[in-house]
């Protein structure tokens, strides 16, 4: 799921069989508001899972992330939709080789 449904998808896969999470943009936390965290969520899904999160995410970056038994891959820059401003030198190319990449190698993992 990405955001709205990377929560969704932590909440609901164990329950539907799913095997694992993709959680692209999960919503850590409303937007300046770090203390009302969704993180139990995310810990709670008993499933491997993969988090995607853009480096300058305001619904959480990558280091407010609480340890857990998840991947965390981060896409620097990126804000919560993956785009990255030019001035940072990544190329939005770069920025979904990142992602795609972290993907297909934690789907070639599990599999």
């Amino acid at each position: 799921g990405r955001s709205a449904g990377a929560r969704v998808a932590c909440r609901t896969a164990a329950a539907l069989g799913a095997r694992a999470v993709l959680a692209l943009s999960f919503p850590l936390h409303p937007p300046g508001r770090p203390e009302k965290t969704r993180a139990g969520e995310l810990l709670d899904c008993g499933l491997p899972a993969l988090v995607v999160q853009g480096g300058n995410d305001p619904f959480g970056k990558p280091a407010e992330f609480p340890p857990g038994d998840y991947r965390i891959t981060e896409v620097p820059y990126g804000d919560h939709g993956f785009a990255v401003p030019k001035r940072s030198g990544l190329t939005e190319e770069r920025a979904m080789e990142i992602l795609t990449g972290a993907v297909t190698g934690w789907l070639a993992g599990i599999g």
